[in-house]
Protein backbone atom coordinates (compact mmCIF):
# COMPACT_ATOMS: atom_id res chain seq x y z
CA UNK A 1 0.00 0.00 0.00
CA UNK A 2 2.85 2.69 1.04
CA UNK A 3 4.66 1.70 -2.49
CA UNK A 4 1.56 2.44 -3.96
CA UNK A 5 0.68 5.87 -2.42
CA UNK A 6 4.50 6.76 -3.48
CA UNK A 7 3.99 5.60 -6.99
CA UNK A 8 0.09 7.48 -6.73
CA UNK A 9 1.98 10.81 -5.28
CA UNK A 10 4.72 11.22 -7.72
CA UNK A 11 2.33 10.29 -11.04
CA UNK A 12 0.20 13.67 -8.82
CA UNK A 13 3.58 15.54 -9.07
CA UNK A 14 4.67 14.97 -12.41
CA UNK A 15 0.75 15.78 -13.57
CA UNK A 16 0.74 19.28 -11.83
CA UNK A 17 4.35 20.11 -13.06
CA UNK A 18 3.57 19.64 -16.41
CA UNK A 19 0.58 20.94 -15.93
CA UNK A 20 2.28 24.33 -14.61
CA UNK A 21 4.55 24.41 -17.12
CA UNK A 22 1.52 24.08 -20.04
CA UNK A 23 -0.01 27.08 -18.38
CA UNK A 24 3.34 28.65 -18.75
CA UNK A 25 3.19 28.39 -21.84
CA UNK A 26 0.36 29.18 -22.60
CA UNK A 27 0.31 32.36 -20.74
CA UNK A 28 3.30 33.61 -22.38
CA UNK A 29 2.44 32.66 -26.08
CA UNK A 30 -0.40 35.39 -26.48
CA UNK A 31 1.93 37.80 -24.79
CA UNK A 32 5.03 37.50 -27.25
CA UNK A 33 2.63 37.15 -30.34
CA UNK A 34 0.57 40.41 -29.19
CA UNK A 35 4.24 42.37 -29.40
CA UNK A 36 4.41 45.12 -29.71
CA UNK A 37 1.38 46.55 -28.20
CA UNK A 38 3.02 49.75 -27.28
CA UNK A 39 6.08 52.18 -28.23
CA UNK A 40 9.75 50.95 -28.76
CA UNK A 41 11.95 53.17 -27.50
CA UNK A 42 15.36 53.13 -29.18
CA UNK A 43 18.36 55.05 -27.64
CA UNK A 44 21.36 56.82 -29.50
CA UNK A 45 23.72 58.00 -27.39
CA UNK A 46 24.85 60.92 -29.97
CA UNK A 47 23.08 64.20 -30.57
CA UNK A 48 20.71 64.25 -33.60
CA UNK A 49 22.07 65.01 -36.94
CA UNK A 50 25.06 62.09 -36.98
CA UNK A 51 25.58 59.31 -38.78
CA UNK A 52 24.22 57.17 -35.74
CA UNK A 53 21.33 59.27 -34.63
CA UNK A 54 20.34 59.48 -38.96
CA UNK A 55 20.78 55.62 -39.53
CA UNK A 56 18.52 54.64 -36.25
CA UNK A 57 15.65 57.34 -37.70
CA UNK A 58 15.63 55.46 -41.42
CA UNK A 59 15.67 51.96 -39.64
CA UNK A 60 13.26 52.65 -37.18
CA UNK A 61 10.46 54.78 -39.38
CA UNK A 62 10.16 51.38 -41.44
CA UNK A 63 9.61 49.26 -38.57
CA UNK A 64 6.86 51.26 -37.19
CA UNK A 65 4.92 51.10 -40.00
CA UNK A 66 5.63 47.52 -39.84
CA UNK A 67 4.64 47.24 -36.36
CA UNK A 68 2.30 49.68 -36.30
CA UNK A 69 3.44 51.34 -33.12
CA UNK A 70 5.92 54.46 -32.71
CA UNK A 71 8.79 53.79 -32.57
CA UNK A 72 10.45 57.04 -30.46
CA UNK A 73 14.42 57.73 -30.94
CA UNK A 74 15.49 59.05 -27.41
CA UNK A 75 19.29 61.29 -27.86
CA UNK A 76 20.70 60.87 -24.95
CA UNK A 77 24.18 62.36 -26.04
CA UNK A 78 27.36 62.77 -24.29
CA UNK A 79 30.66 61.18 -22.97
CA UNK A 80 31.27 60.25 -26.48
CA UNK A 81 28.22 57.98 -26.02
CA UNK A 82 28.83 56.53 -22.58
CA UNK A 83 26.07 58.45 -20.97
CA UNK A 84 23.61 56.81 -23.63
CA UNK A 85 25.07 53.02 -22.66
CA UNK A 86 24.78 53.97 -19.15
CA UNK A 87 21.08 55.06 -20.00
CA UNK A 88 20.54 51.65 -21.57
CA UNK A 89 22.18 49.40 -19.32
CA UNK A 90 19.27 50.47 -16.89
CA UNK A 91 16.35 49.92 -19.23
CA UNK A 92 13.76 47.74 -18.53
CA UNK A 93 14.54 44.51 -20.57
CA UNK A 94 11.20 44.08 -21.50
CA UNK A 95 11.23 43.92 -25.43
CA UNK A 96 10.21 47.63 -25.88
CA UNK A 97 13.75 49.31 -25.32
CA UNK A 98 16.80 48.78 -27.08
CA UNK A 99 20.01 50.51 -27.93
CA UNK A 100 21.81 51.79 -31.30
CA UNK A 101 25.87 50.68 -29.90
CA UNK A 102 28.55 51.91 -32.07
CA UNK A 103 32.11 51.74 -33.28
CA UNK A 104 32.68 53.78 -29.56
CA UNK A 105 31.50 51.28 -27.56
CA UNK A 106 34.35 48.48 -28.58
CA UNK A 107 36.87 51.31 -27.87
CA UNK A 108 35.63 52.62 -24.73
CA UNK A 109 36.61 49.19 -22.58
CA UNK A 110 40.22 50.02 -23.28
CA UNK A 111 40.43 53.53 -22.62
CA UNK A 112 38.25 54.09 -19.84
CA UNK A 113 38.45 52.31 -16.02
CA UNK A 114 35.47 53.95 -14.52
CA UNK A 115 32.99 52.81 -16.97
CA UNK A 116 30.04 51.89 -14.99
CA UNK A 117 28.24 49.36 -18.07
CA UNK A 118 29.80 46.64 -19.84
CA UNK A 119 28.96 46.33 -23.07
CA UNK A 120 29.11 42.45 -23.50
CA UNK A 121 27.67 41.88 -20.54
CA UNK A 122 25.16 43.89 -19.78
CA UNK A 123 23.42 43.88 -23.28
CA UNK A 124 22.14 41.23 -25.98
CA UNK A 125 23.02 41.76 -29.24
CA UNK A 126 19.99 42.02 -32.02
CA UNK A 127 21.86 43.29 -35.29
CA UNK A 128 24.07 44.87 -36.88
CA UNK A 129 22.59 48.23 -38.71
CA UNK A 130 24.75 50.29 -41.30
CA UNK A 131 28.72 50.43 -41.92
CA UNK A 132 30.38 53.52 -42.43
CA UNK A 133 33.17 53.86 -44.47
CA UNK A 134 36.57 55.07 -43.89
CA UNK A 135 38.62 56.21 -46.55
CA UNK A 136 42.22 56.88 -47.09
CA UNK A 137 43.33 59.71 -48.58
CA UNK A 138 46.18 62.35 -48.92
CA UNK A 139 46.87 65.78 -49.80
CA UNK A 140 47.48 65.75 -53.68
CA UNK A 141 50.76 67.25 -53.33
CA UNK A 142 52.30 63.96 -51.73
CA UNK A 143 54.12 62.45 -54.54
CA UNK A 144 52.29 58.61 -53.88
CA UNK A 145 49.09 57.48 -55.49
CA UNK A 146 48.38 53.46 -54.24
CA UNK A 147 48.93 52.01 -50.54
CA UNK A 148 52.29 50.66 -51.65
CA UNK A 149 53.77 53.77 -52.48
CA UNK A 150 52.37 56.01 -49.39
CA UNK A 151 54.16 53.10 -47.43
CA UNK A 152 57.45 52.76 -48.97
CA UNK A 153 57.20 56.94 -48.86
CA UNK A 154 56.38 56.99 -45.24
CA UNK A 155 59.42 54.31 -44.37
CA UNK A 156 61.89 56.48 -46.83
CA UNK A 157 60.56 59.54 -44.89
CA UNK A 158 59.58 58.64 -41.07
CA UNK A 159 59.67 61.85 -39.97
CA UNK A 160 57.78 63.67 -43.11
CA UNK A 161 54.65 62.06 -42.65
CA UNK A 162 51.60 63.31 -40.29
CA UNK A 163 48.24 62.33 -40.49
CA UNK A 164 45.09 64.06 -39.21
CA UNK A 165 42.00 62.65 -36.94
CA UNK A 166 38.78 63.80 -35.89
CA UNK A 167 39.81 63.05 -32.24
CA UNK A 168 42.14 60.92 -30.00
CA UNK A 169 40.46 57.69 -29.66
CA UNK A 170 38.27 58.10 -31.99
CA UNK A 171 37.49 55.69 -35.39
CA UNK A 172 39.71 58.09 -37.64
CA UNK A 173 42.81 57.53 -34.97
CA UNK A 174 42.60 54.13 -34.35
CA UNK A 175 42.49 53.24 -38.40
CA UNK A 176 45.73 55.50 -38.48
CA UNK A 177 47.01 53.22 -35.61
CA UNK A 178 46.05 49.87 -37.14
CA UNK A 179 47.75 51.17 -40.25
CA UNK A 180 51.13 52.20 -38.59
CA UNK A 181 51.13 49.06 -36.50
CA UNK A 182 50.34 46.57 -39.71
CA UNK A 183 52.68 48.63 -42.03
CA UNK A 184 55.36 49.34 -39.22
CA UNK A 185 55.41 52.99 -40.53
CA UNK A 186 55.69 56.21 -37.93
CA UNK A 187 53.43 58.77 -39.32
CA UNK A 188 52.46 61.02 -36.96
CA UNK A 189 48.94 61.63 -35.28
CA UNK A 190 47.51 65.12 -35.08
CA UNK A 191 44.04 65.09 -33.70
CA UNK A 192 41.47 67.51 -33.78
CA UNK A 193 38.25 68.26 -32.77
CA UNK A 194 36.36 67.30 -35.38
CA UNK A 195 36.43 65.93 -38.65
CA UNK A 196 35.88 69.22 -40.51
CA UNK A 197 38.97 70.83 -38.98
CA UNK A 198 41.04 67.67 -39.63
CA UNK A 199 40.07 67.84 -43.54
CA UNK A 200 40.39 71.53 -44.00
CA UNK A 201 44.26 70.83 -42.63
CA UNK A 202 44.59 68.18 -45.05
CA UNK A 203 43.25 69.97 -48.13
CA UNK A 204 45.66 73.14 -46.37
CA UNK A 205 48.82 70.85 -46.48
CA UNK A 206 49.31 71.48 -43.34
CA UNK A 207 49.08 67.36 -42.93
CA UNK A 208 49.60 65.24 -45.26
CA UNK A 209 47.38 62.11 -44.80
CA UNK A 210 43.97 60.97 -43.35
CA UNK A 211 41.81 58.49 -42.65
CA UNK A 212 38.87 60.28 -43.35
CA UNK A 213 35.04 59.21 -42.73
CA UNK A 214 33.18 58.51 -45.79
CA UNK A 215 30.68 61.88 -45.98
CA UNK A 216 33.57 64.18 -44.81
CA UNK A 217 35.92 62.99 -47.69
CA UNK A 218 33.84 62.36 -50.52
CA UNK A 219 33.13 66.09 -51.56
CA UNK A 220 36.95 66.91 -51.64
CA UNK A 221 37.50 63.67 -53.69
CA UNK A 222 35.13 64.81 -55.96
CA UNK A 223 36.66 68.24 -56.21
CA UNK A 224 40.04 66.77 -56.62
CA UNK A 225 41.33 68.31 -53.57
CA UNK A 226 42.40 65.11 -51.97
CA UNK A 227 43.64 61.91 -53.48
CA UNK A 228 41.80 58.52 -52.48
CA UNK A 229 44.36 55.36 -51.97
CA UNK A 230 42.03 53.12 -50.26
CA UNK A 231 38.99 52.04 -48.19
CA UNK A 232 38.81 50.42 -45.23
CA UNK A 233 35.94 47.98 -45.30
CA UNK A 234 36.42 44.70 -45.99
CA UNK A 235 35.19 44.57 -49.99
CA UNK A 236 35.05 47.56 -51.92
CA UNK A 237 32.73 50.23 -51.13
CA UNK A 238 29.89 51.74 -53.39
CA UNK A 239 30.76 55.12 -51.92
CA UNK A 240 34.10 54.92 -53.55
CA UNK A 241 33.74 53.45 -57.16
CA UNK A 242 36.91 52.26 -58.34
CA UNK A 243 39.29 53.22 -55.13
CA UNK A 244 40.54 49.52 -53.96
CA UNK A 245 40.17 48.19 -50.79
CA UNK A 246 43.46 49.04 -48.83
CA UNK A 247 43.81 45.79 -47.97
CA UNK A 248 43.95 44.33 -51.57
CA UNK A 249 46.22 47.69 -52.50
CA UNK A 250 49.09 47.11 -50.27
CA UNK A 251 48.13 45.98 -46.58
CA UNK A 252 46.39 42.58 -46.49
CA UNK A 253 44.29 42.06 -43.97
CA UNK A 254 43.37 45.98 -42.58
CA UNK A 255 40.14 46.82 -41.88
CA UNK A 256 38.99 49.89 -40.31
CA UNK A 257 35.03 51.29 -41.00
CA UNK A 258 32.55 52.82 -38.65
CA UNK A 259 29.87 50.74 -37.49
CA UNK A 260 26.08 50.88 -35.71
CA UNK A 261 24.15 47.95 -34.32
CA UNK A 262 21.25 47.15 -32.18
CA UNK A 263 21.46 45.56 -28.91
CA UNK A 264 18.91 45.19 -26.15
CA UNK A 265 19.31 44.88 -22.45
CA UNK A 266 20.41 41.52 -21.06
CA UNK A 267 17.12 39.64 -20.50
CA UNK A 268 15.10 40.89 -23.26
CA UNK A 269 13.22 37.63 -24.14
CA UNK A 270 14.78 35.75 -27.00
CA UNK A 271 11.53 35.54 -29.12
CA UNK A 272 11.43 39.57 -29.25
CA UNK A 273 15.15 39.76 -29.92
CA UNK A 274 14.63 37.31 -32.63
CA UNK A 275 11.78 38.85 -34.11
CA UNK A 276 13.46 42.47 -34.07
CA UNK A 277 16.19 41.38 -35.60
CA UNK A 278 14.42 39.39 -38.25
CA UNK A 279 12.34 42.74 -39.48
CA UNK A 280 15.81 45.01 -39.13
CA UNK A 281 16.72 42.15 -42.10
CA UNK A 282 13.43 42.76 -43.97
CA UNK A 283 13.80 46.79 -43.28
CA UNK A 284 17.54 46.82 -44.38
CA UNK A 285 17.02 45.06 -47.35
CA UNK A 286 14.34 46.80 -48.37
CA UNK A 287 15.13 49.19 -52.00
CA UNK A 288 13.55 51.84 -50.14
CA UNK A 289 15.49 51.98 -47.00
CA UNK A 290 18.92 51.17 -48.30
CA UNK A 291 18.79 53.69 -51.00
CA UNK A 292 17.94 56.44 -47.76
CA UNK A 293 20.33 54.91 -46.19
CA UNK A 294 23.08 54.77 -49.08
CA UNK A 295 21.83 58.75 -49.45
CA UNK A 296 22.78 59.39 -45.98
CA UNK A 297 26.70 57.79 -46.41
CA UNK A 298 25.35 54.52 -44.41
CA UNK A 299 25.70 51.00 -46.16
CA UNK A 300 22.69 48.87 -44.55
CA UNK A 301 24.39 45.26 -43.66
CA UNK A 302 22.17 42.91 -42.00
CA UNK A 303 22.55 39.92 -40.48
CA UNK A 304 22.21 37.72 -37.64
CA UNK A 305 22.18 38.18 -33.37
CA UNK A 306 25.38 36.01 -33.28
CA UNK A 307 27.33 37.70 -36.39
CA UNK A 308 26.84 41.23 -34.38
CA UNK A 309 28.03 39.34 -31.62
CA UNK A 310 30.91 38.10 -33.18
CA UNK A 311 31.88 41.06 -34.62
CA UNK A 312 31.90 43.32 -31.26
CA UNK A 313 34.09 40.72 -29.66
CA UNK A 314 36.51 40.87 -32.74
CA UNK A 315 36.37 44.82 -32.71
CA UNK A 316 36.91 45.30 -28.60
CA UNK A 317 40.03 42.46 -29.33
CA UNK A 318 41.66 44.55 -32.09
CA UNK A 319 40.72 48.09 -30.91
CA UNK A 320 42.23 47.11 -27.46
CA UNK A 321 45.59 45.71 -28.50
CA UNK A 322 45.96 49.13 -31.02
CA UNK A 323 45.28 50.93 -27.85
CA UNK A 324 47.50 49.23 -25.46
CA UNK A 325 50.38 49.31 -28.01
CA UNK A 326 49.90 52.64 -28.87
CA UNK A 327 49.74 53.79 -25.38
CA UNK A 328 46.43 55.32 -26.47
CA UNK A 329 45.11 57.68 -23.43
CA UNK A 330 42.40 60.03 -23.29
CA UNK A 331 40.93 61.85 -19.89
CA UNK A 332 38.64 59.99 -17.95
Amino acid sequence: MRVQNLKNFSTRIAYLASSAMLCLLTLSAPAYSAWPDQPVSFIVPFPPGGPVDTTARLTTQPLSQLWSVATPIENKAGAGGILGAQAAAKAPADGYHFFFAAIHHSVLPSLKNNLTYDIQKDFVPVGMAARFPIVLVVNPSLPVNTVQELIAYAKANPTKLSYSSSGTGGGTHLAGELFNSMAKTKMQHIPYKGSAPAMQDLVGGQVQVMFADGPSALPFIKAGKIKALGVGNPEPSKFFPGVPTISASGLPGYEAYSWTGVVAPKGTPEAIVQRVNQDMVKVLTDPKTVDSLMAAGAEPVPGTPKEFEALLSNEIKKWGDIIRDANIKVDD
